[in-house]
Protein backbone atom coordinates (compact mmCIF):
# COMPACT_ATOMS: atom_id res chain seq x y z
CA UNK A 1 0.00 0.00 0.00
CA UNK A 2 1.92 3.51 -0.99
CA UNK A 3 1.92 6.41 1.25
CA UNK A 4 -0.97 8.25 -1.30
CA UNK A 5 -3.63 6.35 -0.54
CA UNK A 6 -3.04 6.00 3.41
CA UNK A 7 -2.71 9.68 3.94
CA UNK A 8 -6.19 10.85 4.42
CA UNK A 9 -7.48 8.60 6.66
CA UNK A 10 -11.40 8.63 6.68
CA UNK A 11 -11.13 8.58 10.17
CA UNK A 12 -8.78 8.53 13.34
CA UNK A 13 -7.91 5.33 15.06
CA UNK A 14 -10.87 4.86 18.48
CA UNK A 15 -8.36 6.66 20.80
CA UNK A 16 -7.54 9.83 18.81
CA UNK A 17 -8.98 12.92 18.99
CA UNK A 18 -7.53 14.17 15.68
CA UNK A 19 -5.44 12.59 12.78
CA UNK A 20 -1.66 11.72 13.61
CA UNK A 21 -0.70 11.82 9.88
CA UNK A 22 -0.59 14.15 6.91
CA UNK A 23 0.32 13.82 3.67
CA UNK A 24 2.31 16.37 1.23
CA UNK A 25 3.31 15.47 -2.16
CA UNK A 26 6.98 16.97 -3.58
CA UNK A 27 6.83 16.42 -7.50
CA UNK A 28 6.87 13.00 -7.92
CA UNK A 29 7.74 12.38 -4.19
CA UNK A 30 5.30 11.23 -1.46
CA UNK A 31 5.85 12.79 2.24
CA UNK A 32 3.67 11.41 4.88
CA UNK A 33 4.46 13.76 8.24
CA UNK A 34 3.30 11.24 11.60
CA UNK A 35 3.23 12.26 14.84
CA UNK A 36 5.04 10.29 17.45
CA UNK A 37 2.92 11.99 20.46
CA UNK A 38 4.12 14.78 22.35
CA UNK A 39 6.87 15.59 25.39
CA UNK A 40 5.88 17.47 28.32
CA UNK A 41 8.66 19.59 29.29
CA UNK A 42 9.50 22.56 31.21
CA UNK A 43 9.34 25.66 29.43
CA UNK A 44 12.37 27.21 30.67
CA UNK A 45 14.52 24.54 28.44
CA UNK A 46 12.89 27.02 25.90
CA UNK A 47 15.32 29.87 25.57
CA UNK A 48 16.91 29.34 28.33
CA UNK A 49 19.23 32.02 28.56
CA UNK A 50 16.69 34.85 27.38
CA UNK A 51 15.66 37.24 29.86
CA UNK A 52 13.22 36.07 32.17
CA UNK A 53 10.60 38.91 31.74
CA UNK A 54 10.63 38.78 27.50
CA UNK A 55 10.67 34.76 27.84
CA UNK A 56 7.67 35.09 30.42
CA UNK A 57 6.33 37.78 27.52
CA UNK A 58 6.91 35.38 25.04
CA UNK A 59 4.96 32.86 26.21
CA UNK A 60 2.00 34.59 27.11
CA UNK A 61 1.85 36.09 24.02
CA UNK A 62 1.88 32.31 22.37
CA UNK A 63 -1.12 31.71 25.01
CA UNK A 64 1.00 29.30 26.42
CA UNK A 65 1.53 28.32 29.89
CA UNK A 66 4.59 29.40 32.25
CA UNK A 67 5.95 26.23 33.66
CA UNK A 68 5.61 23.13 31.48
CA UNK A 69 3.89 22.67 28.09
CA UNK A 70 3.94 19.53 25.08
CA UNK A 71 6.60 19.60 22.60
CA UNK A 72 5.18 18.00 19.42
CA UNK A 73 7.48 14.94 17.77
CA UNK A 74 7.25 14.52 14.68
CA UNK A 75 8.43 11.82 11.64
CA UNK A 76 8.44 11.92 8.28
CA UNK A 77 7.58 9.20 5.97
CA UNK A 78 9.19 9.31 2.29
CA UNK A 79 8.51 6.92 -1.15
CA UNK A 80 11.12 8.15 -3.84
CA UNK A 81 11.05 5.33 -6.74
CA UNK A 82 11.25 2.06 -5.12
CA UNK A 83 12.38 3.40 -1.96
CA UNK A 84 10.44 3.80 1.61
CA UNK A 85 12.45 5.73 3.83
CA UNK A 86 11.83 6.34 7.58
CA UNK A 87 13.19 9.70 8.85
CA UNK A 88 13.72 9.47 12.65
CA UNK A 89 12.34 6.69 14.64
CA UNK A 90 10.52 8.39 17.38
CA UNK A 91 10.96 8.10 21.37
CA UNK A 92 10.07 4.46 21.61
CA UNK A 93 9.22 3.36 25.44
CA UNK A 94 11.20 4.51 28.18
CA UNK A 95 9.41 3.92 31.78
CA UNK A 96 11.73 5.35 33.66
CA UNK A 97 10.94 9.12 32.36
CA UNK A 98 7.36 8.48 32.40
CA UNK A 99 6.65 10.02 29.11
CA UNK A 100 3.33 7.72 28.14
CA UNK A 101 1.64 10.41 25.72
CA UNK A 102 5.13 9.99 23.13
CA UNK A 103 6.68 6.54 21.47
CA UNK A 104 3.39 6.35 19.20
CA UNK A 105 4.91 5.87 15.96
CA UNK A 106 5.17 2.35 15.25
CA UNK A 107 1.38 1.60 15.70
CA UNK A 108 0.13 4.92 13.82
CA UNK A 109 2.49 3.66 11.00
CA UNK A 110 0.28 -0.03 11.07
CA UNK A 111 -2.37 2.72 11.18
CA UNK A 112 -1.54 4.18 8.07
CA UNK A 113 -0.84 1.12 6.03
CA UNK A 114 3.12 1.27 6.10
CA UNK A 115 4.53 -2.06 6.92
CA UNK A 116 8.14 -1.95 8.27
CA UNK A 117 9.42 -4.74 6.31
CA UNK A 118 9.07 -2.57 3.28
CA UNK A 119 10.83 0.02 5.13
CA UNK A 120 14.73 0.56 2.85
CA UNK A 121 16.27 2.91 4.59
CA UNK A 122 16.16 5.14 7.75
CA UNK A 123 17.64 8.31 8.09
CA UNK A 124 18.97 9.64 11.11
CA UNK A 125 18.90 13.24 12.04
CA UNK A 126 21.19 12.71 15.12
CA UNK A 127 20.60 9.92 17.81
CA UNK A 128 18.82 11.42 20.94
CA UNK A 129 16.39 8.93 22.05
CA UNK A 130 13.20 10.72 20.56
CA UNK A 131 14.60 9.82 17.69
CA UNK A 132 15.96 6.44 17.74
CA UNK A 133 14.27 4.69 20.13
CA UNK A 134 11.06 3.64 18.03
CA UNK A 135 13.78 0.95 16.57
CA UNK A 136 14.36 -0.31 19.83
CA UNK A 137 10.81 -1.19 21.21
CA UNK A 138 10.76 -4.95 21.59
CA UNK A 139 10.32 -7.16 18.34
CA UNK A 140 10.55 -4.12 15.71
CA UNK A 141 14.09 -4.90 14.34
CA UNK A 142 12.52 -8.65 13.34
CA UNK A 143 9.87 -6.84 11.74
CA UNK A 144 12.37 -4.79 9.56
CA UNK A 145 13.82 -5.22 6.23
CA UNK A 146 16.95 -7.39 7.23
CA UNK A 147 19.08 -5.39 4.61
CA UNK A 148 17.87 -1.85 6.04
CA UNK A 149 19.96 0.40 5.64
CA UNK A 150 20.37 3.58 8.54
CA UNK A 151 22.25 6.77 7.09
CA UNK A 152 23.70 8.55 10.11
CA UNK A 153 26.34 11.23 10.13
CA UNK A 154 30.16 9.66 11.14
CA UNK A 155 30.30 12.13 13.73
CA UNK A 156 27.06 11.31 14.86
CA UNK A 157 28.52 7.91 15.83
CA UNK A 158 31.70 9.16 17.01
CA UNK A 159 30.31 12.17 19.79
CA UNK A 160 28.22 9.17 21.52
CA UNK A 161 31.11 7.13 21.81
CA UNK A 162 31.88 9.85 24.74
CA UNK A 163 29.41 12.16 24.63
CA UNK A 164 29.17 15.71 26.43
CA UNK A 165 26.60 17.52 28.12
CA UNK A 166 28.38 20.25 30.06
CA UNK A 167 26.63 22.87 27.49
CA UNK A 168 22.87 21.45 28.16
CA UNK A 169 20.16 22.25 29.98
CA UNK A 170 18.27 19.15 30.67
CA UNK A 171 15.59 17.69 33.07
CA UNK A 172 17.28 15.75 35.49
CA UNK A 173 17.53 11.73 34.22
CA UNK A 174 17.39 12.81 30.47
CA UNK A 175 20.91 12.88 29.79
CA UNK A 176 21.38 9.07 31.46
CA UNK A 177 18.63 8.06 29.47
CA UNK A 178 20.00 9.74 26.35
CA UNK A 179 23.80 8.07 27.01
CA UNK A 180 22.29 4.81 27.73
CA UNK A 181 19.43 5.00 24.57
CA UNK A 182 22.28 6.20 22.12
CA UNK A 183 25.14 3.24 23.14
CA UNK A 184 22.16 0.38 22.76
CA UNK A 185 21.14 1.79 19.64
CA UNK A 186 24.69 1.70 18.03
CA UNK A 187 25.02 -1.32 19.51
CA UNK A 188 22.00 -3.31 18.37
CA UNK A 189 22.34 -2.02 14.60
CA UNK A 190 25.83 -1.53 13.84
CA UNK A 191 26.31 -3.48 11.01
CA UNK A 192 23.52 -1.53 9.19
CA UNK A 193 25.18 1.81 9.78
CA UNK A 194 25.74 3.31 6.65
CA UNK A 195 28.36 6.80 7.79
CA UNK A 196 28.37 9.85 5.64
CA UNK A 197 31.12 12.64 6.39
CA UNK A 198 28.73 15.93 5.27
CA UNK A 199 26.17 15.26 2.40
CA UNK A 200 24.80 11.45 1.37
CA UNK A 201 22.05 11.33 -1.47
CA UNK A 202 19.38 8.38 -0.18
CA UNK A 203 17.51 8.28 -2.86
CA UNK A 204 16.39 10.15 -5.90
CA UNK A 205 15.68 13.79 -4.74
CA UNK A 206 16.51 12.85 -1.14
CA UNK A 207 19.67 14.29 0.02
CA UNK A 208 20.87 14.33 3.92
CA UNK A 209 23.20 17.03 5.32
CA UNK A 210 24.96 17.26 7.95
CA UNK A 211 24.51 20.61 10.15
CA UNK A 212 26.69 20.34 13.27
CA UNK A 213 25.18 22.35 16.23
CA UNK A 214 22.37 20.78 18.02
CA UNK A 215 24.61 17.88 18.19
CA UNK A 216 27.91 17.06 16.13
CA UNK A 217 26.06 15.50 13.73
CA UNK A 218 22.97 16.56 13.40
CA UNK A 219 21.42 16.43 9.61
CA UNK A 220 18.19 18.27 8.11
CA UNK A 221 17.03 16.48 4.81
CA UNK A 222 16.05 18.05 1.92
CA UNK A 223 13.57 16.47 -0.61
CA UNK A 224 13.23 17.91 -3.78
CA UNK A 225 11.21 16.82 -7.41
CA UNK A 226 10.45 19.04 -10.13
CA UNK A 227 9.46 22.87 -8.99
CA UNK A 228 8.96 21.28 -5.09
CA UNK A 229 11.48 21.25 -2.52
CA UNK A 230 10.63 20.64 1.88
CA UNK A 231 13.04 20.78 4.45
CA UNK A 232 12.81 18.43 7.14
CA UNK A 233 15.19 20.40 10.10
CA UNK A 234 14.95 17.68 12.72
CA UNK A 235 16.17 19.99 16.19
CA UNK A 236 17.50 22.29 14.13
CA UNK A 237 14.25 24.73 14.30
CA UNK A 238 11.89 24.83 17.49
CA UNK A 239 9.10 27.35 18.19
CA UNK A 240 10.50 30.43 19.21
CA UNK A 241 13.29 29.88 17.05
CA UNK A 242 11.60 32.09 14.11
CA UNK A 243 11.28 35.44 16.57
CA UNK A 244 14.30 34.26 18.74
CA UNK A 245 16.85 32.49 17.03
CA UNK A 246 19.55 33.33 19.64
CA UNK A 247 17.45 31.35 22.07
CA UNK A 248 19.06 28.70 23.29
CA UNK A 249 16.92 25.33 23.05
CA UNK A 250 18.48 22.69 26.68
CA UNK A 251 18.92 20.26 24.59
CA UNK A 252 21.79 21.68 22.29
CA UNK A 253 24.86 20.33 23.00
CA UNK A 254 26.66 23.21 21.04
CA UNK A 255 24.03 26.02 21.71
CA UNK A 256 25.87 28.83 20.27
CA UNK A 257 26.52 27.08 16.94
CA UNK A 258 23.40 25.50 16.89
CA UNK A 259 21.86 29.05 16.74
CA UNK A 260 24.29 30.00 14.00
CA UNK A 261 22.58 26.96 12.57
CA UNK A 262 19.41 27.72 12.88
CA UNK A 263 19.76 31.57 11.26
CA UNK A 264 21.32 29.81 8.06
CA UNK A 265 18.59 27.36 7.61
CA UNK A 266 16.14 30.01 8.53
CA UNK A 267 17.54 32.28 5.61
CA UNK A 268 18.05 29.64 3.36
CA UNK A 269 14.25 28.59 3.47
CA UNK A 270 12.87 32.59 3.75
CA UNK A 271 15.03 33.13 0.17
CA UNK A 272 13.73 29.52 -1.45
CA UNK A 273 10.37 29.40 -0.04
CA UNK A 274 10.69 25.94 0.25
CA UNK A 275 8.00 23.77 2.89
CA UNK A 276 9.57 23.29 6.18
CA UNK A 277 8.68 20.37 8.22
CA UNK A 278 10.52 20.19 12.06
CA UNK A 279 10.33 17.38 15.05
CA UNK A 280 9.20 20.17 17.58
CA UNK A 281 6.94 22.11 15.90
CA UNK A 282 3.45 21.69 16.52
CA UNK A 283 1.88 18.84 14.28
CA UNK A 284 1.87 18.48 11.16
CA UNK A 285 4.50 21.24 11.30
CA UNK A 286 4.22 22.25 7.64
CA UNK A 287 4.94 25.78 6.82
CA UNK A 288 7.11 28.50 4.96
CA UNK A 289 9.38 30.73 6.70
CA UNK A 290 9.16 34.83 6.23
CA UNK A 291 11.54 37.68 7.02
CA UNK A 292 9.96 39.96 10.04
CA UNK A 293 12.56 42.60 10.22
CA UNK A 294 15.51 41.61 12.34
CA UNK A 295 13.89 38.29 12.51
CA UNK A 296 11.68 35.58 11.21
CA UNK A 297 7.85 34.10 10.42
CA UNK A 298 6.40 31.21 10.89
CA UNK A 299 3.71 30.59 8.18
CA UNK A 300 1.82 27.57 8.47
CA UNK A 301 0.47 26.19 5.33
CA UNK A 302 -3.62 25.95 4.74
CA UNK A 303 -4.64 22.22 5.90
CA UNK A 304 -5.30 20.29 2.30
CA UNK A 305 -8.37 18.26 3.43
Amino acid sequence: MTIQNTSHPIKSPPDELVPSRYAVRIGEIDVLVVSDGVLPLPTKMLGYNADPTEHAAWLDGMFLPPDAFDWALNVVVVRSGDQTILIDAGLGLDPDLNLPRAGQLIKRLEAAGIDLGFVTDVVLTHMHMDHVGGLLVDGVKQRLHPDLRIHVAAAEVKFWESPDFSHVSMPPGFPDALRATAKRFSKEYESQLRLFDDEHEVAPGVVVSRTGGHTPGHSVVRVASGKDRLMFAGDAVFAVGFEHPDWYNGFEHDPEEAARVRVRLLRELAETGELLVATHMPFPSVGHVAVDGDHFRWVPVFWDY
